[in-house]
């Protein structure tokens, strides 16, 4: 599986990408701009992200703007949605405006911080996945 870690706190990026490494190969991004970038590489060399763990406030463009520009591409190459990028929202943000519009604009799961990494695992296998190696983080 191809996993997307878009987080611009440098404790946070470690973090996920050694927990998110259990379940496949791990990006990075640092903002919202190289998220959308690494999304369309991915599509364009038909090699497409399979999960992208998305931080809500970053800079260039926060997370539910990117979260809007993917779903709008999706939608305009056509791609089913069972073939979608699952997208899981992470924020330290306690607004639940900004948990409803995730889920309005399409993500597939919401999660806050700090990761409680029991409850991230039931989701992520939740939308289908497995680990393909399990560590202790």
């Amino acid at each position: 599986m191809k996993i997307l870690i878009a987080e611009d706190d440098r404790t946070n990026r470690a973090f996920l990408k050694e927990f998110m490494s259990d379940y496949g190969e791990c990006d990075v991004a640092v903002d919202g701009v190289e998220a959308l970038d690494y999304c369309m590489a991915g599509w364009k060399n038909n090699e497409p992200y399979d999960l992208l763990c998305l931080d809500v406030m970053m800079p260039k463009a926060d997370g539910l703007k990117v979260l809007k520009v993917i779903r709008a591409i999706e939608a305009q190459q056509q791609i089913p949605v069972e073939d979608r990028l699952r997208i899981i929202v992470m924020t330290a943000l306690a607004d639940v405006s900004y948990v409803d519009e995730a889920f309005k604009l399409g993500c597939d799961a919401y999660a806050t911080k700090p990761i409680d990494t029991e409850k991230v695992n039931e989701v992520i296998q939740n939308l289908g996945f497995q680990p393909i190696r399990t560590s202790e983080v």
